[in-house]
């Protein structure tokens, strides 16, 4: 049964004898957290997780370095170059 209110809808479902519901085929495979603020109360949302090894790249210092280099990259975008071209910048 599903009811529409102001915010958004309401579903009412049943948990099955194994403690498990279902929130539909479009979640399968999706990552969820769920949080409990209080016995019998659930909240349930999508999330992204962001591997420990990665979390640098989501500074607001990181983020305004990768901006920058984006913009850059965008202004001098890649040719083609001889190897003589790379040692004189190496050498540079």
């Amino acid at each position: 049964m599903t009811i529409r209110d102001g915010e958004g809808k309401t579903e009412l479902k049943v948990i099955g004898a194994s403690g498990q519901i279902s929130l539909g085929k479009e979640y399968a495979g999706r990552t969820v957290l769920i949080e409990q603020p209080e016995p019998g109360v659930w909240r349930i949302r999508t999330a992204t997780v962001i591997p420990d090894n990665e979390r640098w790249l989501h500074t607001p210092e990181m983020q305004v370095k990768l901006r920058e280099a984006f913009e850059w990259l965008a202004q001098n975008p890649a040719r083609e170059t001889t190897p003589e071209e790379l040692a004189k910048l190496r050498d540079a």
